[in-house]
């Protein structure tokens, strides 16, 4: 058993040493890929359109369908072909916030910052309300509840204490962890985030979990709220400090799901000034207004799907695809989530198409709508088009495929790649990693990273793979909060990510055979 072991590990290092020394490089196109990339890069201008300029991109929002269209008309006007918003399924309502206010009024007068959370609906105008405390003990402590919540502002009471930090928000991979990464032998998650790391460290010194509510009460006391007539709900978590708020959706978005009743997601400062306020027994008073609008003249889902067409005559129906997911959450505009990610998918192309290159390959990118309610428009797209998701038959352009490749990560740049337990593909992506080593990109994993679009492809049997990124400020400041804004933008780590992607996807396309995949 130990020789016939030995003898089959050697025969694989041996054909991973032949593949690598057989690996073509265009040490020519990789040096004018480089050059237009980081010298001559439009990403901050197409980050600027798909944030500041265009607002928040919440699935079916009129703000998604303005950056798709975009992106559609940015693509053709680079002379990108057959750019389309593509139809995926149905995804269900498109929704937006066109006013907010909140103020406390009594025992005295302070403006405070919230964000309604998505798919809820509004105050049908100002509303001068009481807050009740509510504590959510038990399904009995609820019952005590009934009849008490007409026209008043609700606040779960629940244990939020504000910890000072005495780390960085921001942080970029060590040495020591991307050689952890390299040397990881099995294809476990390897995402394990500083702020993942904090967040396992508080709650292992904690004696019971820091500000949760049973989800189950939570979900009864809406109900509750809704049918007796209260004007709103606020709550919070231990993550929202320091004047980021993290918000997200606030129920269902089907075509034919009621309206969500309208919570509200507030820092922890305010929210245990108002819980303090009450607990004492002093009465809190409290002006607002929300405004939301829902949209559901269509309910289907699009992606954006662009390319550029292959010209090898037995290659070119074959297809290299990068992408990453349009949509974001309100509070912000998305722009580390996953406007980076978009920016630098589309100026890739634009890098490719300024070079002039004939691909033997089709190469093609996709915007994805809906990641965040489940990957749904890459998922959509890949069974439409490929087929083999979740065991249904796979269609003929699934043969055709050879890889996919995603940005996801925030803003911070590649040092490397996840291989998604595709072994096969390490002495390929470490070739192809060479002439950018002094990037800081050079590390290859055997590990898959989770909760992002290369899933799709992925679990299709196809080959899809994540960078890894820097981590930055993604988990501990920006991701689905009010701070993903473009000021947390890094310029030189997103051209960093465009020439990389760009050489990756051209080697892609130009390589004799399609991406190796997974046995």
């Amino acid at each position: 058993m130990y020789t016939t072991k030995f003898y089959f590990l050697i025969l694989f290092l041996l054909f991973g040493a032949f593949v690598f020394a057989q690996e073509e490089v265009d040490q020519n196109m990789m040096a004018k890929i480089r050059e237009e990339g980081l010298q001559r890069s439009q990403v901050m201008d197409i980050a600027l359109h798909l944030t500041d300029l265009n607002g928040n991109r919440l699935a079916n929002s009129p703000g998604y369908t303005k950056a798709a269209n975009y992106v559609k008309s940015k693509l053709t006007e680079w002379g990108v072909k057959n750019a389309t918003l593509d139809p995926w399924g149905e995804f269900g309502k498109g929704w937006e916030l066109e006013k907010m206010y909140f103020a406390m009024t009594a025992p005295y007068y302070k403006p405070m910052m919230l964000y309604p959370k998505t798919w809820t609906t509004g105050t049908t105008g100002m509303k001068s309300a009481d807050m009740i405390l509510v504590d959510l003990k038990d399904s009995a402590s609820l019952a005590s509840y009934k009849g008490k919540l007409n026209g008043k502002i609700i606040i779960p009471m629940v244990e939020l204490n504000y910890n000072q930090s005495f780390k960085p928000d921001a942080v970029r991979y060590t040495d020591v962890d991307l050689q952890a990464m390299a040397n990881a032998q099995s294809a476990a998650p390897a995402r394990d985030t500083a702020a993942m790391r904090r967040n396992r460290e508080q709650a292992q010194r904690a004696p019971v979990r820091p500000g949760f509510i049973d989800p189950r009460l939570l979900a009864m006391l809406k109900t509750m709220a809704k049918e007796e007539g209260a004007v709103a709900m606020v709550t919070s978590s231990t993550r929202n400090h320091d004047g980021t708020v993290f918000a997200q959706g606030g129920g269902a978005y089907k075509g034919t799901d009621p309206e969500n009743f309208l919570d509200m997601a507030m820092g922890i400062e305010d929210y245990n000034t108002l819980q303090r306020i009450l607990k004492a027994g002093m009465p809190v008073k409290v002006e607002t207004e929300v405004k939301t609008k829902f949209f559901s003249d269509d309910l289907k889902g699009y992606n954006v799907i662009a390319e550029i067409p292959g010209t090898d005559p037995t290659l070119k129906d074959e297809i290299v695809m990068i992408g990453a997911h349009l949509d974001s959450w309100q509070a912000g505009t998305g722009a580390t989530d996953n406007a980076s990610g978009s920016a630098v998918m589309m100026e890739a192309m634009r890098i490719l198409k300024s070079l002039g290159i004939q691909p033997k390959r089709t190469i093609r990118i996709g915007l994805w709508s809906a990641e965040e309610q489940g990957l749904m428009g890459s998922r959509g797209y890949v069974s439409k088009t490929f087929g083999g998701v979740r065991g249904a038959a796979k269609l003929p352009e699934h043969d055709k495929f050879s890889a996919y490749y995603n940005i996801d990560n925030g803003t911070g740049k590649i040092r490397g790649i996840y291989l998604q337990g595709n072994e096969a593909c390490r002495a390929i992506f470490t070739k192809w990693f060479e002439p950018f080593g002094d990037l800081g990109a050079s590390t290859v994993t055997i590990s898959n990273t989770g909760g992002t679009d290369h899933q799709s492809f992925d679990a299709a049997g196809l080959p899809g793979f994540q960078f890894i990124q820097d981590e930055i400020e993604y988990d501990t400041r920006t991701h689905h909060s009010n701070m993903d804004v473009y000021d947390h933008l890094i310029e030189a780590d997103l051209k960093q990510i465009a020439t990389i992607v760009a050489a990756f996807v051209y080697n892609s396309a130009q390589r004799d055979q399609k991406i190796p995949r997974k046995n």
